[in-house]
């Protein structure tokens, strides 16, 4: 078998099809043709054929991880169910989750503080509220424990910033309604009672 063509993606220019005897075969992305050195005119066995298939699905595996990622940080479970998704194999997963990490793609530490972070300044979210989405991340529960941690006066500040909000708007001038509200949300009632009325 000989290597007879190769052609740059037209959509994905750091991309190149690689043909075989004039036929499609794989393709890689410019460094990884690099390092395999193919070149037009090149003969290669069934064993190589395989083994650059093999290499050119985890390259594709890894930039469409990268692309799901550049959207948003994903936790490690986050990853694994898409993984699933994608209905890849357990070595590829353990090989893109190794190479994820080494890259520091991956870290559920900075994960779950900049997800508190980020529900704190934007939604107000309470402390039980916050503990149950990164559970339904599956980030592991000493790494929830630990971020959430001591966060007391921020549990208060944020429902006091909530509180402030949600006055603007005339359905909650009503105390009980304002009240469900927050207890919807995860505060618990004794803090909401304290909070309206030293709000009051």
């Amino acid at each position: 078998m000989k290597i007879t063509a190769i052609k740059q993606q037209v959509k994905q220019k750091s991309r190149y099809s690689i043909f075989v005897d004039d036929e499609y075969a794989f393709s890689l992305g410019s460094d990884a043709l690099l390092d395999a050195q193919l070149s037009i005119g090149r003969e290669i066995d069934e064993s190589e054929l395989a083994a650059f298939k093999k290499l050119s699905s985890e390259h594709k595996a890894y930039g469409l991880t990268l692309a799901y990622i550049a959207r948003r940080m994903r936790s490690e479970g986050e990853l694994r169910d898409y993984f699933r998704r994608k209905e890849y194999d357990e070595g590829l997963v353990d090989q893109l989750l190794e190479r994820l990490k080494k890259s520091k793609w991956i870290d559920d530490v900075d994960f779950a503080e900049r997800w508190v972070e980020n529900r704190r300044q934007l939604k107000q979210s309470s402390t039980k509220k916050i503990r149950l989405e990164l559970r339904q991340k599956h980030v592991a529960s000493d790494i929830i424990d630990n971020v959430l941690g001591h966060q007391e006066e921020d549990e208060h500040k944020a429902l006091k910033l909530l509180i402030e909000k949600k006055r603007r708007q005339t359905r909650y001038q009503d105390n009980q309604k304002l009240m469900a509200y927050l207890a919807r949300q995860g505060f618990a009632y004794g803090d909401i009672k304290t909070a309206l009325h030293d709000g009051d």
